[in-house]
Formats: structure tokens, C-alpha cells, sequence
């Protein structure tokens, strides 16, 4: 059965006031996940969901140039919002969220880079699929499961859903606001590197 966001979101709202069953974790998962420098005159932040297609496409074909030649340079720094379209994509965001800030933006490349492989298998087990990744990201079994049973960390990424959805009407993914605008769906690499130079110029 496909859960939808809307069932998510009273899965979670149902336990998110439960305890905590499990200690705090080494790392911040409120912390803000980014790459590249906040000095950047061109900011991206890009709302994204783990289980979209779309995403993924960025995340493998346009991605790769972008960073090398937009956010290593100094030209963008990218600020990332996860925007779960199913239960799966909120797990892994939560997962991904208690990893050490300097290997989020890996994880959730190579989680891209085999989406196929662990989102859209017939009777997939999730949590063992999920977790085969985190553990070559460095990430041991019981962090992993404090991190799928968080439900603070599960309300808070759906809140900031949530409040993107009122304060800019966003209802895809992925999304992109480059210096205060909004860009809907997965542009190519000259459209978005066009539209990085011209938020750059102000």
C-alpha cells in the first residue's frame, strides 16, 4: 500500500509527543545541512524529497557539474530542505539528519545515486536497505535505529514542509528558491548555472 504524505503526517503527529526511547545523538540533526560557502553571492535552496525521480535526475546528471563548477568556486552555496512525499523518503531524511554534517551531502548523493535499488523494489525491506548505506557512511546499527525512531526529528522535518508549502506555495519537488525566487523542477545545467550568474549580479 503507497503511504501518502497526508498519512505520514498523522503517523507522526499521533508519536510525536511520545518519549524519547533512545540517548541523544553524537551529531545535530536539527543542524542546517549545506554545502558551499555562505559567502557566495548566489544562494539555492533546494527543497527535495529522497523518493522523487526528479530529484534523483538533478542529483546525478546536473549535480555533479553544478558542484564542481558553481560551489567549489565560491559561486553558490546550496542550503537543503527535505520535503518527503512518502514515509520511505521521511526515514531516510531522518537517517541522513543524524549523520556528521560533513557526510550528509555524500550520503544523500549515493542514496540517489541507487534510489532505484532501495525506494522502488517490490516488497522492500526499507529499514535493512536504508541501512546498508548508512553503514558505509560511517553510521553503526543503534544510531541508525534512534534515527528511524525519532519522531521529534520526523515532526520537525514536516513542519518546515509545512511552512514551505504556506510561504511559497511549494507543492513539488524538487524546488529551487535562488536568491528569494522560485524555480520549480529539475533544471538542466545551463538553465540553472544561467540563473545562479543572474541572482549572482542581483
Amino acid at each position: 500500500m503507497q503511504i501518502t504524505r497526508r498519512s505520514v503526517l498523522a503517523l507522526v503527529g499521533a508519536s510525536a509527543l511520545a518519549p524519547a526511547a533512545h540517548a541523544a545523538p553524537a551529531v545535530a540533526p536539527y543542524a542546517q545541512r549545506s554545502i558551499g560557502s555562505p559567502k557566495a553571492p548566489a544562494t539555492a535552496i533546494e527543497y527535495f524529497s529522497l523518493t522523487c525521480t526528479h530529484c534523483a535526475e538533478f542529483a546525478t546528471v546536473t549535480m555533479p557539474k553544478v558542484k564542481s563548477t558553481l560551489v567549489d568556486t565560491g559561486k553558490l552555496q546550496i542550503i537543503y530542505h527535505d520535503f518527503p512525499l512518502d514515509q520511505v523518503a521521511l526515514k531516510a531524511a531522518q537517517v541522513a539528519h543524524y549523520l556528521p554534517v560533513s557526510e550528509y551531502y555524500p550520503f544523500v548523493e549515493a542514496l540517489f545515486a541507487s534510489q532505484n535499488d532501495w525506494a522502488f523494489q517490490p516488497n522492500e525491506d526499507y529499514h535493512a536497505s536504508i541501512f546498508k548505506y548508512a553503514a558505509l557512511a560511517g553510521m553503526d546499527q543503534a544510531t541508525f535505529d534512534t534515527a528511524w525512531n525519532d519522531t521529534k526529528l520526523a515532526q520537525f522535518i514536516l513542519n518546515d514542509q509545512q511552512e514551505a508549502e504556506k510561504m511559497y506555495n511549494i507543492n513539488a519537488t524538487p524546488t529551487f528558491i535562488i536568491n528569494g525566487k522560485i524555480y520549480p523542477g529539475a533544471m538542466e545545467y545551463d538553465d540553472f548555472a544561467a540563473t545562479v550568474a543572474q541572482a549572482a549580479k542581483g
